[in-house]
């Protein structure tokens, strides 16, 4: 990926913040399988293709089936994903796309039904970091046209 800044080298602080962020998700009671999802999906939808390619990899190498990777763009729609991972992945995106939807109840509500208080702030914060890199790899690269 070619970049406009690099970002590490710019600015570290900045970044070590993230980082330790994600020593904190990494650390917390969510799946580890869940937070690949969650990521995977913010990702899809910021459209952060060095991110997809590189949260898939991570996914497989953690034990993740390829027909729920292939199938997560349409989670709706597919039999692969639990109830727990379905709250997940609806939070995911209306958090990634909060101006339009604007975190609606019923999905809050869903989620709090899976997810204890102190899983749904970390669920949260981990869906808030990776946009933060999305957001950072998509408005930093350059564009490939």
């Amino acid at each position: 990926m070619s970049t406009r800044l690099d970002f590490y080298k710019t600015s570290p602080e900045a970044i070590k913040g993230l980082l330790n962020t994600e020593e904190f998700i990494s650390k917390s009671t969510l799946e580890k399988s869940l937070i690949d999802l969650i990521k995977l999906r913010a990702s899809q939808i910021n459209g952060c293709a060095y991110c997809i390619d590189m949260h898939t990899k991570d996914a497989i190498k953690a034990g993740e089936t390829p027909q729920r990777l292939f199938a997560i763009s349409a989670w709706q729609e597919t039999p692969f994903f639990n109830e727990r991972e379905r709250a997940a992945l609806a939070w995911t995106e209306v958090l990634t796309l909060l101006p339009q939807t604007h975190a609606p109840d019923e999905v809050y509500e869903e989620v709090i039904k899976h997810f204890s208080e102190k899983e749904t702030i970390d669920l949260t914060v981990a869906i808030t970091n990776i946009n933060s890199w999305n957001r950072l790899a998509v408005g930093f690269r350059k564009s490939p046209r």
